[in-house]
């Protein structure tokens, strides 16, 4: 792609370069940061940036919604609405899971930065194990 026809398909598709950047702040939070808190975030703000461009990519200029029928009107599918609603009530109850654990992290460790709880638990594990170390 040479940087005139860029510059061409840029105005009418800047929703596309909005998505790639939501998606890599989500992934960046996802796989960057230690805090448990922020990795949620990070997931929800990926979810989100795919549930935008799955919708963005199911529209049709010019249509119109499928409740009045006639002969020469053009209808935008509803199957890919529905699929994110559907998508959108599973990413709140995986979001709900997710709080709910490191709720219960936090309390057993006393912490939700990833690496202190992989420190801790390395610890008891050696401990119970007789491997302390001096």
């Amino acid at each position: 792609m040479t940087c005139a026809s860029l510059l061409d398909w840029l105005p009418s598709h800047w929703h596309y370069l909005v998505y790639i950047v939501l998606m890599m702040i989500g992934l960046y939070a996802v796989l960057a940061k230690g805090n448990l808190v922020k990795k949620v975030i990070g997931l929800n703000i990926l979810q989100t940036a795919v549930f935008l461009f799955y919708l963005s990519i199911g529209h049709i200029d010019g249509a119109t919604v499928p409740v009045k029928w006639h002969d020469d009107a053009v209808y935008e599918n509803p199957i890919p609405h529905v699929l994110m609603l559907t998508a959108i009530v599973v990413g709140v109850s995986v979001t709900a899971v997710a709080l709910a654990l490191i709720v219960r992290i936090k309390e057993t460790y006393g912490t939700v930065e990833e690496i202190e709880v992989l420190d801790i638990d390395e610890r008891e594990t050696a401990e119970q194990e007789g491997d302390a170390p001096a």
